[in-house]
């Protein structure tokens, strides 16, 4: 009995060894370097510790052509099979996430989603005609090398680039662009196992992965935070608290903590917006805000300049970032919402700057200039005067009577240089 048991248990633990490992993750974003990053890792990983399988499930509107042309090589020269997953239902892997998709070794779709939309755009720039073809026709030669290493539709996988043609999950499979449609990931795994897949090098690989533990790989702290640093709107918004902290910093010198804050926001925003494809000449319209929320306090223009000031901010947000879906670019309600209370602020903060610095000094003794008072006795070289509730020494340059209203011209030592009032 006791020899039976043993046996079981030997058997069971070779079982679970022989057991298939599939490494699963998530891209739930745009396309951009930080997700090129995180997958390019997972591969890395699943390679390295033998796993049979990886699992991409994907859902985004697209991205950057250079991070997706990165994440279709890493796909395409993976030695571990990459399975693109498009779920749950309700999710697209649109423009970018075409590509790769049609780049995976198994490509999936769930049940409720779509892909496909894949012409190449560019925001905010009219090219000429020449350019515009150019760029379809590597787009579209670029697609055919992947349907085409891949066996699937060239043809219909063509023209999800050239005429930005879109497919349902049923559509997609019928013509050939994925290879099944399952709810989820137990399913799809029954669903491809045993079939035989082709590598770049012409090696061949057959899956086993129906009872395969699939384990789940995150983000690191660091790509998460890199992540939302990505987010266009969020780069926008640190750079405009930046720069709206060193104007105050500037404007109050000493106070240090609004500096401080303010050059860690701008490295933060120039950091995201480096992997973004941004415009320098928003940059310069963002600046040019700054300065004319600054001469809007300073001169007398009716709102004029600073009205000018919240235009500039307004357009420099929205063409700050060049990017091919709408996901990339910062939205008009975040322009909107952010430009309009920081151009009140800082022309708040620059008028009370310049009321301080121009303002007449009550305090002291620069304070009794301009002060009026009553003379005590006739002042000449030598007086009295009583002036803010105190009698003074005086002087004038004529003779001022006893009794007259005096004004304070200036003070000499211990002495007040008046003049008549009137």
């Amino acid at each position: 009995m006791r020899r039976a048991f043993l046996v079981a248990a030997l058997l069971t633990t070779i079982a679970l060894r022989a057991r298939a490992n599939v490494l699963r993750l998530n891209v739930n974003d745009t396309i951009q370097p930080i997700s090129d990053e995180f997958i390019g890792r997972a591969l890395d990983q699943a390679q390295r510790e033998h796993d049979d399988a990886v699992i991409l499930v994907m859902s985004t509107p697209g991205g950057l052509l250079d991070s997706t042309r990165s994440i279709v090589e890493k796909i395409m020269t993976s030695r571990v099979p990459v399975i693109v997953f498009v779920a749950p239902a309700g999710s697209r892997a649109a423009s970018a996430g075409f590509f790769i998709l049609e780049a995976a070794d198994i490509a999936a779709m769930a049940p409720g989603t779509n892909t496909g939309a894949a012409h190449p755009v560019l925001f905010g720039e009219k090219m000429d005609e020449i350019m515009k073809v150019k760029m379809e026709n590597d787009a579209a030669a670029f697609m055919r090398t992947i349907a085409a290493k891949r066996g699937r539709n060239v043809a219909v996988a063509e023209s999800a680039v050239r005429e930005s043609k879109s497919f349902t999950e049923q559509e997609a499979l019928a013509q050939k662009l994925i290879d099944v449609i399952a709810p989820n990931d137990r399913a799809l795994l029954m669903a491809i196992d045993g079939r035989t897949l082709k590598h770049y090098d012409g090696t061949t690989t057959t899956l086993h992965v129906t009872n395969a533990n699939i384990n789940t790989v995150e983000m690191s702290l660091r790509q998460k935070l890199m992540s939302a640093l990505m987010d266009p709107n969020f780069a926008f918004l640190l750079l405009v608290l930046g720069g709206l902290a060193i104007f105050a910093e500037f404007n109050h010198p000493g106070a240090i903590a609004p500096g401080v804050v303010g050059v860690i926001a701008i490295l933060l925003a120039l950091f995201a917006l480096n992997l973004l494809p941004v415009r320098y000449a928003s940059l310069a319209l963002l600046v040019a805000a700054f300065i004319l929320f600054a001469l809007e306090a300073k001169f007398a223009s009716h709102g004029v300049l600073g009205a000018g000031g919240i235009v500039c901010m307004v357009i420099g947000g929205l063409f700050l970032v060049d990017g091919p879906i709408p996901q990339m670019r910062v939205n008009i309600l975040t322009a909107l919402a952010v430009s309009i209370p920081i151009g009140l602020i800082a022309v708040f903060l620059t008028t009370l700057v310049l009321r301080a610095r121009h303002g007449r000094v009550s305090t002291g003794s620069d304070g009794m200039i301009g002060e009026i008072g009553v003379a005590r006795t006739s002042i000449g070289t030598d007086g009295k005067v009583f002036v803010h509730g105190e009698l003074w020494n005086a002087m004038a340059k004529s003779v001022i009577p006893e009794g007259a209203r005096v004004r304070v011209a200036g003070i000499n030592g211990l002495h007040l240089l008046v003049e008549p009032a009137e």
